[in-house]
């Protein structure tokens, strides 16, 4: 990203994180989930990170929350309470080690303390000759609310401890699964509409002006925190000493002697949080030597020593990069959405349908938006809001294409019974799904690229969740893209994707076949690579460099190379020379995929002239394995007998091919005899 794109970039994320920030803080209200409100800001701090020039003051990553309400008298903290950065993956964890390493001149790996990250409300309390005398929010970081009222509601918060000293202690109030489903049971009762989520009631109850509305809503409290100096040397000291005062703490909190074991923690609990009768969003992670800690002391609005690992998100921001066509198997066009690589719901997904015309009208979408992407459970990933706001001028409008991108045909919109305009719209052609498809099928096969975990089933399956347009999206398909589908898992979209992966290098004569030119077989593609292989070209290694070599090529050249007549030429001629085919071409070369070219035949000429036909199993090769030794033999194959056949290879279970051979009195040779023939 350019500097000028950076600092719109950067502006238009203050803007729209400090937007959804006070509505979420100050107004109570909600406009986006949190978890998308969460990806907005790291994906400012990661910007101001790469672009420190642009941070400024009121940037949202500098500062904690919002101003307090004007209804509470307002209190200011004696030391500041911070709030955190967050990461989303290992990747993000192993960066703010390495961030804190450098700032401290020296290797940090542990030992961590690891809390549940509570989705509630921070809060401080301060006790003096062992009474609470003061409770607030955490507000901006410097002056909050004072809520002591509401917060002695709370029987979590002893209102006593055996202390006569001054204390200050911070914590999070929260609300349980079972009160928020009570209450909201409350509010349909009421015919009123049910609250979003846990952590907006604990809010909303604690800044309640009547504390007998928050006595109410039984609300929860862990403290985590001692801002005296009671001689603790690490923080999971402090922890056992709020716990002996009668403060209620966590008892999942642990510590974690490396980043290993801090992953182990966060694992465990994103697959075993439903069971916790709270929500948690994630784990803290903190430095646990309370002394290296302070001298690695603050950064913007956060410690540098400490970090939310957020659990992957139901929802979370992209942008939409492009917006193509997928041809399905009825032959309708399906608009899906290519999007910047996003984690959402445990998995990296690049790809979302967007079903027709008319839902990106009802989503105002254009090419170039910021979204927000959601994804619950096992449901596939769906945009389900367009933040207009993040906007600066480059997005582009869609429009459904007029031609079928496949084959070219008038595209043509549905007609409901009574005459009006459907949703849906496809290719005139009736017979183009089913050619797009098999097209699909034969690139995938045995004697093409051979790529075995994807069977006509799952290739349908494909092409109707929008993943594949066209066979070069075969190779920019993401393991998030298939784990998200129905009956498919991490571990089978791992194998799919490992599988397609190692069918990147392909011989230029299967690689030829595959494109599934007319009147092209196995036997024409390797004529042709041989005689491409032949003329020395060096650039055949690449996809681009075959599609050079043969638009060169006129019709007179095609006919020219043995066995190549004028109806295969034309075929082969016509195919180079389509834009839409030399479009595939580039965007295979772009996925990864890269052409070995013919061997030299090792062993001579031994088999020039010889034509030989296989039929049956062989137990001592693959079949294509055999084809290949005939012709590096000088040899060559064909699929059918003739008369001018010089040899048909009979494994176990022969079919037709043998006994025709026997009628044209072609010889016929076993295994061991072709095997003789080959050393």
């Amino acid at each position: 990203m350019d500097k000028k794109t950076a600092e719109d970039r950067i502006e238009h994320l203050r803007k729209t994180v400090a937007k959804y920030r006070r509505q979420r803080l100050v107004l109570n209200k909600e406009g986006i989930s949190p978890e998308a409100e969460d990806t907005l800001k790291k994906e400012l701090f990661d910007l101001e990170q790469e672009f420190p020039e642009f941070i400024t003051p009121d940037s949202p990553t500098q500062r904690v929350g919002g101003k307090p309400l004007k209804q509470f008298k307002k209190v200011r903290h004696e030391e500041r309470m911070t709030s955190l950065n967050d990461a989303f993956s290992e990747k993000d964890v192993f960066s703010w080690l390495e961030r804190l390493s450098n700032f401290l001149g020296r290797k940090v790996d542990g030992p961590f303390y690891a809390e549940l990250k509570i989705d509630g409300l921070a809060i401080e309390l301060v006790y003096e000759n062992g009474v609470l005398v003061q409770g607030s929010t955490r507000g901006d970081g410097e002056t909050g609310e004072d809520v002591t009222q509401n917060l002695k509601t709370i029987e979590a918060i002893p209102l006593q401890i055996g202390i006569p000293e001054r204390l200050v202690v911070r914590g999070e109030v929260f609300l349980n699964r079972k009160e928020f489903d009570a209450i909201n049971r409350e509010q349909k009762r009421k015919n009123l509409k049910p609250y979003a989520n846990p952590r907006n009631v604990a809010a909303g109850s604690i800044r309640q002006l009547d504390p007998k509305i928050t006595a109410g809503r039984k609300l929860d409290s862990f403290q985590y925190d001692i801002a005296t100096n009671l001689g603790q040397k690490n923080h999971g000291e402090e922890h056992e000493i709020l716990h002996k005062m009668g403060f209620r703490i966590n008892p999942k909190n642990k510590i974690c002697r490396t980043a290993k074991d801090v992953f182990e923690f966060r694992d465990y609990w994103n697959k075993h949080r439903d069971k916790l009768p709270y929500e948690i969003d994630g784990i803290v992670v903190i430095l646990d030597d309370n002394k290296t800690y302070d001298s690695a002391g603050i950064i913007g609005k956060a410690p540098r020593a400490a970090i939310a690992y957020k659990f992957s998100p139901k929802e979370a921001t992209t942008i939409i990069e492009n917006i193509k066509i997928q041809v399905g198997r009825t032959g309708a066009l399906t608009p899906v959405a290519v999007m910047r690589p996003v984690q959402v719901g445990g998995v990296t997904i690049t790809h979302a349908t967007l079903h027709n015309a008319d839902e990106i009208k009802r989503l105002g979408l254009k090419i170039g938006d910021t979204v927000i992407v959601r994804r619950a459970g096992d449901v596939i990933p769906q945009i389900t809001k367009v933040l207009q706001e993040m906007r600066i001028g480059r997005e582009k409008e869609f429009k459904m294409p007029s031609k079928c991108p496949i084959d070219g045909s008038e595209v043509i919109r549905d007609a409901t019974p009574d005459g009006r305009q459907g949703v849906a719209y496809r290719c005139s052609s009736k017979a183009c799904g089913a050619r797009h498809r098999e097209s699909l099928y034969h690139f995938v096969s045995r004697s093409a690229f051979d790529i075995r975990g994807l069977g006509p089933k799952i290739i349908d399956r494909f092409l109707d969740e929008g993943l594949i347009s066209d066979s070069a999206d075969i190779f920019e398909i993401k393991e998030g893209d298939i784990a998200v589908l129905e009956r498919f898992g991490e571990k089978s979209a791992e194998n799919v994707i490992r599988e397609i992966e190692s069918r990147k290098k392909i011989s230029l004569s299967r690689f030829i076949y595959s494109l599934g030119i007319i009147h092209v077989g196995e036997e024409t593609a390797n004529i042709l690579a041989q005689y491409i292989s032949s003329t020395g070209a060096k650039n055949a290694s690449k996809p681009s460099g075959v599609l050079e070599i043969l638009q060169k090529m006129n019709l007179d050249d095609l006919q020219k190379i043995n066995d190549i007549g004028p109806k295969v030429a034309d075929s082969i001629h016509g195919w180079f020379h389509d834009s839409r085919n030399a479009k595939l071409i580039e965007k295979l070369e772009a996925g990864g995929v890269s052409i070995e070219l013919p061997k030299k035949r090792a062993g001579g000429e031994k088999l020039k002239g010889k034509s030989f036909v296989l039929t049956g199993g062989l137990e001592s090769m693959p079949r294509d394995e055999a084809k290949e030794k005939i012709r590096e033999l000088g040899g060559d194959v064909s699929e059918s007998v003739s008369k001018k056949t010089s040899y048909v290879v009979t494994g176990s279970d022969p079919g037709s091919k043998y006994e025709k051979a026997k009628q044209l009195g072609v010889k016929t040779l076993s295994e061991k005899e072709f095997l003789e023939m080959l050393k």
